[in-house]
Order: C-alpha cells, then sequence, then structure tokens
C-alpha cells in the first residue's frame, strides 16, 4: 500500500494542477508549460525525486538518446527518478517524465528500461497529458479535493484510508475516459517501438519490460483498479506489441549503442543505497551464491556489480571492513572503476581513515558525472585531516555548481568557521544549512544571529532572503 499511496500523491498533483488553469480545459503549449511549472515545484518541496547523479546520469542518456530520432519539440525534456520501490513511470505536463527506482532495479537491461522511457516519450510528443485533461473536463472539483484529500490521507494513516477516498473519487471522474488512454497506451506502444529501431537500444526491450509489469500486478498490484493505474490493460498491450515485433529482423545498418550505460551497476548501486535493507541484503546474498561457479566475462561483470550492492548494503549496516572487502572483490573485476572507488572513499570517511579516502579518490574529481561527489568527499577528508584552507575550498567548488544535492558542504563550511573563530559566519552556513533540510526553526535562529554582525553584503542579502521565505512558510503551514 505504500507504493500506491505515492502513485496517488503523484496523481492527484497532476490533476490537481491540471484543472486550476482555468474553466476551458484548452490546454494550449504555455498552459502546459505553466501546469508543469506548478506540478514540479510540488514536486520538488515534497523531496520525491532521486537525487543521485549516477543513476540520473544513465536515464537522463538513454532519454537523450531517444530523442535524437524525433521531430523537434515543443518542450524541453527531463527525465526523473523518484525515490520509492514502485514498479511505474510515467510522463507528467510538458515532457517532465519520471521511472520510479522500483522500476528500474526490477528490469534486467538498458532495452527493457529504454522500451519503457520510450513509452513515456512518445506519451509526452503525442502530447497525451493534456489531451487528457482536456477530455477530463467533466470531473467536478469535489472529485478532485476528493482525490488530494486521499491522497493526504493515504500519506498519513499508511494508505488504506487514502485508497478507499482516491478508488471511489477516480471511479467516477475517470471510468468514462478509459477508451481513450488505451488508445493512448497503443500508440505509445507503437511510436515507442519506432523510436525503438532506429535508436541503438531493442525494441524487444519493451516487450520484456511489460513482461515485468504484468508478472507483478500477479503480485499483488492486481488488486488495484484499472482506472489508478498510469498504464490500463498491460496484457492487451503485450498481445499488440508482440503483434509488432512478430517477424522483427534488426535492419545492418541499426547503430550500436557508443556508450555503456552501465546499466547493471546502476541497478545494483540504486539497490545498495536505496532499498530496504534486509530483503535486499538477502537478495544479493542469494545472488552472490548463485554466481560463483560462473566464469565467463558477462558472468564476471554482473558478479561486480553485485559485489558493488553488496558493499553498499553492508556499509548500510554500519559493517564497514565487509564494505570495503566487497567493494575491493569488484575492483578486482572493473579495475579502476570510478563508480567503485568513489564509494570506497566515501566509506573509508565514515571508517574514520579520511587519509585512505583521499587515496582512493584522487583523480576522480575530473569524472564528467562523479567528479562533483568526488569533491565533496575530497572536501570532508581534508577537513577531518584539519587541512582546512584545502576543504574550504573544495565545499565552496561544490556549492558554486550544486548546492541543493550537497546541503551538507553548508554544514562543513560552518564547523571550518568555528575552527577559525568565525562565529558570525558559522550561524550564517548554518541557517543555510537548516534551511536547505527543512528545520526552518533553527534555521531562522542561526540566521538572525548572523545578521547581527554580518558584513557580507552578499550574504546579507541571503539571509534576508532566506529569513523571509522561512517566515512565510512558518505562517503558511499554521494556517495549513
Amino acid at each position: 500500500m505504500k507504493s500506491f499511496k505515492y502513485f496517488c500523491v503523484f496523481s492527484s498533483l497532476v490533476f490537481f494542477f491540471s484543472f486550476s488553469l482555468n474553466s476551458s480545459f484548452a490546454i494550449s503549449i504555455p498552459e502546459e508549460k505553466k501546469v508543469a511549472k506548478k506540478f514540479m515545484k510540488m514536486v520538488q518541496e515534497k523531496q520525491m525525486i532521486l537525487n543521485d547523479p549516477v543513476a540520473g546520469h544513465m536515464i537522463t542518456q538513454v532519454g537523450n538518446h531517444i530523442l535524437t530520432f524525433l521531430p523537434p519539440q515543443p518542450f524541453d525534456y527531463s527525465f526523473y527518478i523518484v525515490d520509492d520501490d514502485v514498479f511505474n513511470a510515467f510522463a507528467s505536463p510538458a515532457a517532465n517524465i519520471f521511472a520510479y527506482r522500483g522500476l528500474i532495479t526490477a528490469l534486467d537491461s538498458i532495452d527493457e528500461l529504454a522500451g519503457i522511457i520510450a513509452h513515456e516519450i512518445a506519451h509526452a510528443a503525442s502530447r497525451h497529458v493534456s489531451e487528457s485533461i482536456d477530455r477530463a473536463k467533466f470531473i467536478n472539483i469535489g472529485s478532485l479535493a476528493g482525490m488530494l484529500a486521499g491522497a493526504i490521507i493515504g500519506g498519513k494513516s499508511g494508505g488504506d484510508a487514502g485508497a478507499a477516498v482516491i478508488t471511489g473519487t477516480m471511479a467516477i471522474g475517470q471510468t468514462a475516459m478509459l477508451a481513450f488512454t488505451r488508445e493512448n497506451e497503443t500508440e505509445a506502444d507503437e511510436k515507442g517501438i519506432m523510436f525503438l529501431k532506429k535508436s541503438c537500444f531493442a525494441p524487444e526491450g519493451l516487450l520484456s519490460g511489460l513482461m515485468k509489469i504484468r508478472a507483478a500486478d500477479y503480485r499483488g498490484v492486481e488488486g488495484i483498479p484499472d482506472y489508478v493505474k498510469t498504464h490500463p490493460g498491460t496484457g492487451n498491450r503485450i498481445a499488440h506489441v508482440e503483434t509488432i515485433l512478430e517477424g522483427y529482423i534488426p535492419s545492418e545498418k541499426k547503430i550500436k549503442c557508443d556508450e555503456d550505460f552501465r546499466f547493471d551497476m546502476v541497478k545494483y548501486r540504486l539497490l545498495g543505497l536505496y532499498a530496504d535493507i534486509e530483503p535486499t541484503f538477502n537478495q544479493l546474498a542469494t545472488k552472490l551464491e548463485g554466481s560463483s561457479s560462473n566464469a565467463n566475462a558477462a558472468d564476471a561483470t554482473d558478479t561486480a556489480a553485485i559485489h558493488y550492492g553488496m558493499g553498499l548494503i553492508y556499509a548500510r549496516k554500519f559493517m564497514r571492513e565487509k564494505a570495503l572487502s566487497h567493494l575491493k572483490k569488484a575492483l578486482s573485476i572493473n579495475i579502476l572503476d570510478p563508480m567503485i572507488l568513489l564509494e570506497m572513499g566515501r566509506i573509508y570517511l565514515l571508517n574514520g581513515e579520511p587519509q585512505k579516502a583521499l587515496n582512493v579518490l584522487k583523480g576522480l574529481e575530473r569524472d564528467p558525472v562523479m567528479g562533483l561527489a568526488a569533491r565533496f568527499h575530497q572536501a570532508t577528508a581534508h577537513l577531518e585531516l584539519r587541512n582546512l584552507t584545502k576543504a574550504k575550498n573544495l565545499f565552496n567548488t561544490v556549492l558554486n555548481k550544486a548546492p541543493s544535492l550537497y546541503p551538507k558542504a553548508y554544514y562543513s563550511l560552518a564547523n571550518i568557521m568555528s575552527l577559525e573563530k568565525k562565529q558570525v559566519l558559522s550561524h550564517y552556513y548554518l541557517g543555510v544549512y537548516y534551511a536547505e533540510i527543512n528545520h526552518n526553526k533553527t534555521a531562522i535562529v542561526h540566521l538572525n544571529k548572523a545578521l547581527d554582525e554580518l558584513k557580507d553584503e552578499i550574504k546579507i542579502k541571503k539571509a534576508k532572503e532566506l529569513l523571509t521565505r522561512l517566515k512565510k512558510q512558518s505562517v503558511k503551514n499554521i494556517k495549513n
């Protein structure tokens, strides 16, 4: 029911914002962009997006490759991972495409992921979201309010009550939309396969991905009626896709992927860092037992990914020596793999060995995907070694490039300022840090203390802007 709860939150937000435009429901491209802006603001506020640079890079690269085979589009496509163990993906207004973490970890190949992403791109390119909004104009505001209330109740009560509310209200408004929705699904499958045939990915991946979705339905999601699923009629879709692909033979001119998307490594990274610990630990232990007798190159690569995931799980179990042992086994197969070295450096830090962390992180700062994370860990190591100038410079570099991804850098800068006896700046950075992690009351206290003596005009301006925003949020929360 937890999975259903998060699906309900997203679905409710999509529909809620869709109906806030005007009474005509004629959604133009500029209007859809406005809907998308409101929707994305809510998504960011709820902190539902997984900000993992490695996994985010993979899904964006897959999506961007497929997009090269489309004509010019009215929207800038963006790809996100929702941090929840749900087997689902969807396209929201203005070509913001979401795949759940649970989807990626349930798949077995980059072709399967590409198949599902191609399907969502086809939804966006065909403007199916906008069409659904227009077709659903007969849904009254009361039903929409019920959907939103159901999501809130579900979030507060574990899901059962919220599911009941949403089932009733959505059944009222959406049952009549099913025929159109299934037409949209058919069109998205057909266009998705067309994109995949032109791409470096195998279009059969969409078929095997759909089969996994159907298998997930049989394992427990099938009890949810079709009108609360983002992709109804999976069985019919499988039959249709099988018909489309019948007799398909790739052209000799079909392009090959010019990069390694590292699907297995990313999959086990997501499992090791974010999935529930105990069931994932048991799953990976079983896989390692099964792979111990395999000797060919493909199996060795898979074994390296499993050791990588197991190392990350052991780190979360506070068994760091075992974590490092598994990462070293992975590194013995994938020599000098930056994904493995990055996590070894992080775990050496957790283990109180900053110099070893610096040794394995050396050179990773130039990596286009993991460079920023490497700099953050290097900065932390230098701070522990009391190399304050190096630490300060690296933390500032990280914050200049991606402040929202590394809020802990603000906390570390506050620590450095305290060590340098600069208490005013320490309060300032603590205020910014607590504002970033939504501890508003603590943030306000530190920012007010900083403003009493701050001299830097830029920091004074930022502190005042933050205080204004935090106080408005506090008033809004009281009213709600």
